[in-house]
C-alpha cells in the first residue's frame, strides 16, 4: 500500500472511533412502516427513544428499540471510561432504506394473477454525544476569534 493509501486508511480509522453504529439488514417490514417509527425517534435524548419504542404498538417498533440498545452497547464498548448519563447520547441520524422484496403470485379472477410484494428494509442507526459536539464547536469558535 503506497504513502497515501496508507494515510487515508489510517484517517479514516480514526474517524470511524468516534462513530457509534449499528445496522439491522433485511428486516422483513415495509420501509414505509418502519419509516414511520424511524421519524418518531429522529433526534431525540437515547432515554425518550426507548421510552417511545417501548410503548408504541407498531410492529416495527421492537426492533428498533433492539437496534438502539445495540448502538447503545457499541458506544459503551468504545466509551469504557466514560458514563453513558453523562455524556448527553442522542439518536443523531437514522436511515431506512429499503431491501430485497420476494415477489408472490394472487390468484386473480379469470384466471390471472396478481403480484404482491413482500418489501424488507435496512436501517441503519447513528448515535451522537451532545457534550462531545459541544466541546467541538467551542473549540472550534475559539480557534476562529483568535
Amino acid at each position: 500500500m503506497g504513502s497515501r493509501k496508507h494515510k487515508c486508511a489510517e484517517a479514516y480509522k480514526e474517524a470511524r472511533k468516534s462513530r457509534y453504529v449499528a445496522r439491522l439488514n433485511n428486516n422483513p417490514t415495509s420501509p414505509r412502516k418502519t419509516r414511520l417509527m424511524a421519524n418518531a425517534v429522529r433526534g431525540l435524548d437515547v432515554d425518550k427513544a426507548l421510552g417511545i419504542l417501548q410503548y408504541s404498538h407498531r410492529e416495527s417498533a421492537p426492533k428498533l428499540r433492539k437496534l438502539l440498545l445495540s448502538a447503545m452497547a457499541n458506544w459503551q464498548v468504545k466509551n469504557a471510561d466514560k458514563v453513558m448519563e453523562e455524556s448527553g447520547l442522542y439518536i443523531k441520524q437514522i436511515c431506512v432504506n429499503g431491501g430485497r422484496q420476494l415477489k408472490r403470485l394472487r390468484t386473480a379472477p379469470q384466471g390471472r394473477g396478481y403480484r404482491i410484494r413482500k418489501r424488507s428494509n435496512h436501517i441503519i442507526l447513528e448515535l451522537g454525544s451532545r457534550v462531545e459536539e459541544n466541546a467541538a464547536m467551542t473549540a472550534s469558535n475559539d480557534v476562529e476569534n483568535k
